[in-house]
């Protein structure tokens, strides 16, 4: 009998274990939707939350349809996570520059681990302060401007590849942002090195945009070992550079290198705060796995939206020919100029721009490419009459703002001219705002600037499918 008693014991301890596992998620569900003065909204299904009507609804209509039904500030469970989405420009002000402190940077844990839990856009204090200082010295103005040939270059290589054949534009917008984000982030590298990072990467942003599901042959999970392989190709080329040059060469990746090497830079692990509200100086040497991180994060950044932002503009041309002439006619100013100098575009010349400008400006409204970020809140917060508890997400949603007629008089026309004047402080923010805005907005701009400047004066195109 001993042998059996034991099997029921065993087996009732396993159906309490199990029972309480099931019933957390509901638990947890329950506390949230008990917590005083939360926004209005649904969390959806224990666990599940709303994440299958995000991920099998159109995203623009997931969001509309819950701000008219809810309000400016409503609630959400979204990947497991209990969010709360707000499209006040005040509201998003308060979360993203006045009262930042009160929400770190962060995304869902699944998509974290794909870009690297030491990049940049996850830390806050002082370890963020001198990493955005870093990535900044790589995308100023002063430090791209350099760039501007090379740009050119790929985009002469590229267009001519096009010619008389039908292309998958985003795809093709992607090979040219890549590449782009690539020379950003490690200035020159061997073909090889570029091959098999490239293909990681692919392999990477495939499993970034599917479901989580981290089970063997599933995009996520080949994305987890791809993500493991780029920290060993990239770990390799920092042995190469060490070996090679004494300045570790150019791009981002050069200058992490240089920071960490400098004799006056000494590790600190505790430069994550500061003691007392005062300023202080911090130094630390990279890790190889943080270098990497940051490497693939940029590239993260400058990539998929800049591709998508491409996509976008040449379509908003396509179906609408005046503005196209326009741009046309820009670009034909500025290729005299060139042609009666004899060289190709530089800085100064994209700075020439302005109708062009107001067409990208309107475009990055229009298609709102970062629709929202993702911030979490590191105590309870009162906002706007409601409290938003510890540990949730929030999640400005930039596209909703972007599209409101309180602001953008008739958003579904695109209307470049509408930049002709100033919008409303805090209702334009394409790039993000606050400490953890995009650094390389004006990169993304050189970008759109020198396709279309190429590809308005010597090729016309047709869109034979909608995005």
């Amino acid at each position: 009998m001993q042998p059996l008693t034991n099997f029921f014991q065993d087996y009732t301890f396993l159906l309490f274990t199990s029972f309480f596992f099931l019933l957390l998620p509901f638990l947890q569900w329950w506390h949230h939707h008990n917590h005083k003065k939360l926004p209005p909204g649904s969390m959806g299904w224990p666990y599940l939350g709303e994440t299958l009507k995000l991920y099998t609804q159109n995203p623009n209509s997931f969001f509309s349809n819950r701000q008219n039904r809810y309000g400016d500030i409503f609630k959400t469970n979204i990947l497991g996570c209990p969010c709360v989405m707000i499209s006040s420009p005040e509201a998003a002000r308060t979360v993203l520059v006045t009262q930042a402190h009160l929400f770190k940077a962060t995304y869902p844990p699944s998509k974290e681990r794909l870009i690297g839990p030491e990049a940049v856009f996850f830390q806050q204090g002082a370890y963020h302060s001198m990493l955005k200082r870093l990535v900044q010295a790589s995308f100023l103005p002063s430090t791209i401007k350099h760039s501007v040939s090379q740009v050119e270059q790929i985009v002469i290589k590229m267009v001519p590849s096009w010619t008389n054949k039908t292309i998958n534009t985003l795809h093709e917008m992607k090979k040219y942002a890549f590449e782009v984000a690539a020379i950003s982030a490690f200035g020159e590298i061997k073909e090889l090195e570029m091959e098999e990072i490239r293909e990681l990467y692919r392999c990477l942003e495939k499993g970034y945009n599917s479901y989580p599901l981290h089970l063997p042959g599933t995009s996520y999970w080949k994305a987890m070992k791809a993500r493991k392989h780029l920290n060993e190709s990239i770990r390799r080329i920092i042995e190469r550079r060490k070996v090679e040059s004494s300045k570790y060469g150019g791009g981002l990746l050069g200058v992490l290198l240089q920071a960490r090497s400098s004799p006056s830079r000494s590790r600190s692990t505790s430069s994550r705060s500061s003691s007392c509200g005062e300023e202080k100086k911090v130094f630390m040497e990279l890790t190889d796995s943080q270098v990497a991180d940051n490497l693939i994060g940029v590239i993260f950044a400058a990539h998929d939206t800049t591709a998508s932002a491409l996509t976008w503009v040449l379509k908003y041309l396509h179906d609408n020919s005046n503005l196209l002439e326009a741009v046309t006619r820009e670009q034909e100013g500025i290729r005299s100029k060139l042609a009666m100098e004899n060289r190709g575009l530089s800085w100064d010349d994209t700075r020439q721009m302005p109708f062009t400008n107001r067409v990208i400006q309107e475009t990055l409204r229009s298609a709102s490419i970062l629709s929202f970020t993702f911030r979490e809140a590191v105590t309870d917060v009162e906002l706007e009459g409601y409290t938003i508890p510890k540990g949730w997400k929030v999640l400005p949603l930039f596209r909703s703002i972007h599209h409101s007629a309180h602001f953008f008089p008739h958003p579904e026309k695109f209307d470049p001219s509408r930049f002709e004047v100033p919008p409303r402080p805090n209702t334009y923010m394409p790039f993000g705002n606050g400490v953890h805005s995009c650094p390389g907005s004006e990169l993304a701009k050189l970008e759109l600037l020198v396709l279309l400047h190429h590809l308005t004066l010597s090729y016309r195109f047709l869109f034979i499918t909608s995005i």
